[in-house]
C-alpha cells in the first residue's frame, strides 16, 4: 500500500500487539497513528519532557488526538497522591498504536511533572484535591 506520507516501520515479531498490518489492510481504518514514526515518537517523547504548564499539557492532548487519534487520560489514584506515580496516565487501546509508545508517552508526561511539580498540582486541584474545598491547613481552632 502507497501512502502520501511516511509510515511507522514494523516493529520485530512478537514484540508489538499493534497489529499494524491489519490496520492496513483495512481500507476503512484511520491510519494516522501510523504516522508516528519513530523520529517523531522521539520528537514527541522529547516536547513531552519539556512540558512547562498544565495548559502546554492540555494542547499536547490535544494536538495529539487531533493528529495521531491518541486519546490520553490523566486522573489521581484513588487512594493517595504522594508522588506522580499516583497520577494515572493513560493512553486508549487503538490499532496501531505501538506496545513501546504507549509506555513512552507516559513516561515522558510523568517526567515533565517530576521537573514542573505545579503541572501535577494543577491536574490535582482540578479533582479539588489540594483545592478550597478540603482540608483547613491553618492551625486555627475554630
Amino acid at each position: 500500500m502507497n501512502l502520501p506520507f511516511p509510515i511507522r516501520t514494523e516493529c520485530p515479531p512478537g514484540a508489538c500487539v499493534c497489529d499494524r498490518e491489519a490496520l492496513l489492510a483495512d481500507p476503512n481504518a484511520d491510519l494516522r497513528i501510523l504516522r508516528l514514526t519513530r523520529e517523531e515518537e522521539k520528537r514527541l517523547v522529547d516536547r513531552l519532557e519539556n512540558l512547562s504548564s498544565l495548559a502546554d499539557l492540555r494542547k499536547m492532548e490535544a494536538r495529539m488526538h487531533d493528529q495521531l487519534g491518541i486519546v490520553v487520560t490523566i486522573t489521581p489514584s484513588a487512594r493517595e497522591v504522594r508522588t506522580t506515580r499516583g497520577i494515572h496516565i493513560q493512553l486508549a487501546d487503538q490499532p496501531g498504536l505501538c506496545r513501546k509508545t504507549k509506555q513512552n508517552i507516559p513516561a515522558a508526561i510523568r517526567r515533565s511533572m517530576e521537573r514542573h511539580p505545579e503541572i501535577a498540582y494543577a491536574i490535582l486541584d482540578g479533582y479539588d484535591l489540594v483545592g478550597q474545598g478540603g482540608l483547613d491547613l491553618s492551625g486555627g481552632d475554630e
